[in-house]
């Protein structure tokens, strides 16, 4: 009787979430699963589910490494407004950075590849944009209530802005290689804070 190969399965999902993330869900098979986690198909499906349920728990874990960051960041004792622009700096530098680029958000690509037929995962995604805005409005009406915004601003419709922002960055910083784009809108979208 043949042994079952082990295996961790925290690094093959991590493998799995990587693999996505460059190739996008649409382009990557469960051939290219098998070889990329070096497992076998029945153990993927043993451990993970479908394709479709691997995907999910991979977009499960972007938002667990990536969710508490934006938290601890905006969080902080203080004054909040330069929080928020350093936050929204470190995604535009991300969207324009080589290292980051042609992967974009995972979330963002979610959103352009799934939403518009996958319900599933559109619910994941306004989730994490929900979590995204929820933590961006506190901080602005910290701010606001702190004397750093002035009273006539919206937080909620600021947060919303930035959001957007922050998920158009990941999109244009990922079919553009000129970082001035990026750079250019991110600061007149700052410049509403003042």
């Amino acid at each position: 009787m043949a042994r079952t190969r082990e295996f961790d399965p925290d690094a093959a999902l991590q493998a799995a979430l990587e693999l996505f993330w460059s190739r996008g869900y649409e382009a990557t098979s469960m051939a290219d699963l098998v070889e990329h986690l070096g497992i076998g198909r029945a153990s993927i499906y043993a451990t993970f589910g479908n394709k479709h349920e691997l995907y999910l728990k991979a977009m499960e874990r972007y938002t667990e490494v990536r969710d508490p960051s934006m938290l601890t960041e905006l969080s902080q004792p203080g004054p909040a407004l330069p929080a928020v622009r350093a936050l929204v700096r470190r995604f535009a530098a991300e969207a324009a950075s080589d290292e980051h680029r042609l992967n974009g958000c995972f979330i963002t690509n979610t959103a352009a590849e799934l939403a518009p037929h996958d319900r599933t995962a559109t619910r994941r995604v306004e989730s994490s944009w929900e979590y995204v805005e929820t933590l961006l409005h506190s901080a602005l009406v910290r701010a606001r209530a702190q004397g750093e915004l002035p009273e006539d601003r919206d937080p909620r419709a600021l947060a919303r802005m930035l959001l957007v922002l922050m998920q158009g960055l990941r999109v244009v910083g990922k079919a553009s290689s000129d970082p001035a784009r990026v750079r250019d809108a991110t600061e007149q979208a700052l410049a509403l804070l003042d």
